[in-house]
């Protein structure tokens, strides 16, 4: 039986009864509801919610969960002619979309930020027959072993022609965000850089629920290595956060005003 973190959505294997202690929820990154950790069966899950999606251009479509779950991610798939790649992960995989993703070539790919965002990513990959690279640093944060991972080490990892993971850290000390490098750039951040609700500016913490800052030296790093790319579109996370353009200066800009603020 999968059971499922009511609060971070991440999924366990579960005998007779559900787990006591969620330990993503439990790293200060994220945190124990008041009331309690809370567990939803993976069933139970399906039978209440589903997905909606959004085609934000040609080839780019986001995945959400309604109503609302957990931390309330959404997803992406990106379509390339080497193959479609899921971006980060939700826990709803309803037949729906199932039926949707297949229609539109399956997944040749899953690729996820950091281990808040791992949620159901083991029966995703056994759906599409696809691999999961998750980076290495990362890797004690996997609650369910499956055949389909695939740990990557080092800062930069090419799905196909057109799509790299950057390891950039912060949030996680593998986390990571997706450069598309077709056209001007489309850049997917999860929230290793986390879009404000302007949709005009983006900022970096340790721990988001918690209100914990990353060092100067750390955000530096980010922007600095983001520099070296090309991406004129990021999408964050959460659903809204969408910077249409002039992405790339927003980030910098970004940065240096953080790094002052804490300076």
């Amino acid at each position: 039986m999968i059971t499922l973190c009511n609060a971070c959505g991440t999924s366990y294997e579960a005998t007779v009864t559900h787990p006591e202690h969620c330990k993503i929820c439990e790293d200060e990154r994220q945190f124990v509801p008041v009331k309690g950790q809370k567990w939803i069966d993976l069933y139970n899950l399906l039978d209440s919610h589903t997905n909606k999606w959004k085609q934000h251009e040609a080839d780019l479509f986001s995945i959400k969960t309604v109503p609302g779950f957990a931390i309330n991610q959404r997803a992406f798939l990106i379509r390339t002619p080497q193959g479609n790649i899921l971006w980060d992960c939700i826990a709803c995989l309803d037949d729906a979309t199932k039926t949707l993703v297949s229609s539109l070539g399956g997944i040749m790919a899953i690729a996820i930020s950091h281990p808040h965002y791992y949620t159901t990513m083991q029966d995703w990959a056994a759906e599409f027959d696809a691999p999961v690279y998750l980076h290495a640093s990362d890797s004690e944060w996997v609650m369910r072993d499956s055949p389909y991972i695939k740990f990557w080490e080092g800062d930069d990892l090419k799905l196909t022609d057109d799509v790299s993971i950057l390891r950039l850290g912060g949030h996680f000390a593998g986390g990571s965000v997706l450069h598309w490098s077709r056209g001007e750039g489309v850049l997917l951040a999860g929230d290793i850089v986390q879009v404000t609700p302007g949709a005009d500016a983006v900022s970096f913490m340790w721990s988001y629920p918690n209100m914990l800052p990353l060092p100067a030296a750390t955000v530096a790093d980010i922007t600095r290595r983001l520099d070296k790319i090309n991406f004129a579109r990021l999408h964050g996370a959460f659903e809204g956060q969408d910077i249409t353009g002039n992405a790339s200066d927003i980030v910098r800009r970004s940065g240096e005003k953080y790094i002052s603020c804490l300076r």
